[in-house]
This record gives C-alpha cells, structure tokens and sequence, in this order.
C-alpha cells in the first residue's frame, strides 16, 4: 500500500472501528494520521509498503517506584501516544524522523553502545536492536516518520511509548508478531536502562506495550503476572486528569538513580537482591543499624516500599471488588507516602522549585475532600 492508499483508507469510514479503540475523537485522529503520511511523503518520498503503528503513553496509579524493587503495581495506558508512518527498506539503516526533531539514523550492523547518544532517542533506537539481537528476533532497516503527543517531561513515558514503539514495529514488519508485549517491554527496558542510560523498573514500557488497565506483579521480572482490570471510572462520574504543574522532570535522571541505589542498599543489608525480598518484620528490627549505614532518606523510601507495595495490591482489589471509595482513600494514601517517605515530589538540588507540591496543595483545595490526587509517576 503507497501513502495515496493509505490516505483513501484513513480519510474513509475503514479504520473508524480501530481508531474508536483508542481515541473518543476519530476526526482528529483522522487528521492526525493523514498528517503523518504527508510528514513521510515529504522526507522518505512515497513507498509501495507503507503501514502504520503506534504506542500509547502510560499513567500509574499505584505502585509508585515499586516495580524496580520487583514489587506491584497499578497501571494504565492513555489516548495520548506515538504514532508512526513505517516503511521497510533494503539496507542496514534504520531512520526516524520525528516531528519537530532532527532526524536520527543508526546502522543496527554497529550494536556497541556509543557516548554521544547516551540520553538520546537514537540510543533508544541501537538500544532496542541490541536487544532484539541478544534475545534472538529478526530486525531489519526501516524508515519511519513519527508524531507524539505524550508530552516529554510529563511523567506519562514519552520515552516508553518511544521505545515500545519501535519494538512494534519490529515485531509485526520482521517477526510477523510473534513476541509478546512483556518481551517488547523487557527489551524496552533494557534500551533505556543500558543503553540511554536512565535506571528504571518495568512498569513504563509493560504499561504502554500492554494497554488498557492493568495490575503487574514484578516478583518475577522475566515473568511478570499481570491481570487486566475492567472498571470503568465514568460510571461513578470521576474522571482522571494528569495536571501540568509548570515542571520538566527530564533532567533528574539522578533523582530517579538515587531512588533506585537507596533502596538497593537497603535490600544489600539483608543480602537481597531488592526489597520485595527482604523481610518486612526483620526490616524494622533492624531500624537502628540501617540509618547509621545507610542513611535516614533510605530507610524512609524502604517504609514507602512495603506499605506501597501492598496498597497497590489493594487498590487492585478494590476495583474489582467495585469498592470506589476505598479505592479513593488507598490514592490518598500513596500520594500523602510518595511525598513524606518517598519524597520524590520535588528535587533537593533544586528546592526552588516545587510546583508539584504547589499543585498538590490546590488540588487538595479544589477537591475539598472529594476524589484523590498524588504524584503522578517519577515526580
């Protein structure tokens, strides 16, 4: 199919049942998608196998910095993703132009990771062809032209959405979809954790790779349980809303390393591997000794850990025992622990700026009691 085609299939009522699964407004989807293949058309010229595929940004709402200490966690994904107009070509090179951005352009022949694109998509890109490589998948060259409207910095994974979009693409153009949405999210992770260079757990990339809402237990990261929740929050005339309070966490990889190392020495105390294995009751025994080798913060985002892994449990049943107002106090709970125990509300090198604490302040204002709110992913 060439991009005229594409453009007659989109333009008609053909897609509308597909766009209904992801979007409430087909027309602007429409017109999103149209303007996808006129971005191809201009850098990549027309091409007689063209197709599409996309990637969805991803919400928490419970769990929050759990899933790298193996624990639970409650997700989902959102009408916000990435989108791409793909083409395969007959070389060793894989480009994506996306919109508003330089073009990146990596050969998968040199799979090493490489300085200058640490903290770069095109690391993302060589990322998840070492992956897919390592693990024994087919990939090729293709040539892509992508828009997103999951905003960078947001919390909602733009870097995910990214990364699962790729392994999507390679998925269905050269593994005729035969890996499953956890192997794209593990091979995702990998890319960000290695080769981008930002530590993360699993929750992101699983939450984008496998939609809708869901409840993943990380106990085992190479097989992840996970159970996918209906509930319809309409029906009880709540809505959720992700507010944009002014900030940009794009540059707090360290803030997020520093998470991820406190809580792994606290695991290494006990000689675990992390949290979810260590013993809650001997934890606190040890209290005294963990502050003095580990530090007040640490033992702090420990406690965070072991309540908030069972609170995300919790909340799952909640849901499905169709208890809303419980589940409502449980958010409540996360939030009010993400930012006294967690304390990843706002960064302690630059306390200046907190207007996640400021938005939090007024939401709870507004609310008056009614609904929750909380941090939303990584602060």
């Amino acid at each position: 199919m060439n991009i005229s085609a594409l453009k007659g299939l989109i333009s008609s009522d053909a897609l509308n049942e597909q766009f209904s699964l992801l979007y409430q407004d087909i027309d602007a989807a429409k017109a999103r998608y149209l303007k996808a293949c006129d971005g191809f058309l201009d850098v990549f010229g027309d091409r007689d196998n063209v197709r599409i595929f996309s990637a969805p940004g991803r919400t928490e709402v419970g769990g929050n910095h759990t899933d790298h200490q193996h624990g639970r966690v409650l997700a989902g994904s959102v009408d916000l993703d990435i989108i791409g107009i793909v083409s395969a070509n007959d070389n060793s090179i894989i480009r994506i132009k996306s919109e508003g951005f330089k073009m990146d352009e990596i050969n998968y022949n040199e799979l090493e990771i490489k300085d200058s694109e640490i903290g770069r998509a095109a690391s993302l890109i060589r990322g998840m062809c070492a992956a897919f490589n390592n693990n024994g998948y087919k990939f090729g060259g293709f040539d892509a032209y992508t828009t997103s409207n999951v905003m960078k910095g947001s919390g909602l994974s733009s870097s995910a959405a990214f990364e699962v979009f790729i392994g999507t693409t390679m998925n269905y153009m050269f593994n005729d979809g035969s890996i499953s949405p956890v192997e794209i999210a593990k091979m995702s992770q990998h890319s960000e954790s290695v080769y981008f260079g930002k530590p993360c757990g699993l929750l992101d990339q699983s939450a984008s790779a496998l939609g809708g809402f869901t409840a993943i237990d990380f106990k085992d990261t190479n097989k992840p349980i996970v159970e996918n929740i209906k509930f319809n929050l309409e029906e009880h005339n709540h809505v959720l809303c992700v507010v944009d309070t002014g900030g940009n966490h794009a540059n707090l990889t360290q803030d997020y390393a520093d998470i991820t190392i406190e809580c792994r020495n606290i695991s290494n105390f006990f000689n675990e591997g992390f949290l979810r294995d260590v013993n809650e009751d001997a934890f606190f025994e040890n209290i005294a000794a963990l502050k003095k080798e580990c530090g007040d913060r640490a033992v702090l985002r420990a406690i965070h850990f072991f309540a908030e892994d069972k609170r995300a449990d919790d909340e799952k049943i909640a849901l499905q025992n169709n208890d809303f107002d419980g589940f409502l106090k449980l958010i409540n709970e996360s939030g009010n622990s993400s930012y006294k125990y967690l304390q990843n509300t706002y960064s302690n090198s630059n306390v200046h700026e907190q207007g996640l604490c400021v938005g939090l302040a007024l939401t709870e204002r507004f609310l008056k009691g009614r609904g929750a709110c909380r941090v939303h992913g990584g602060g």
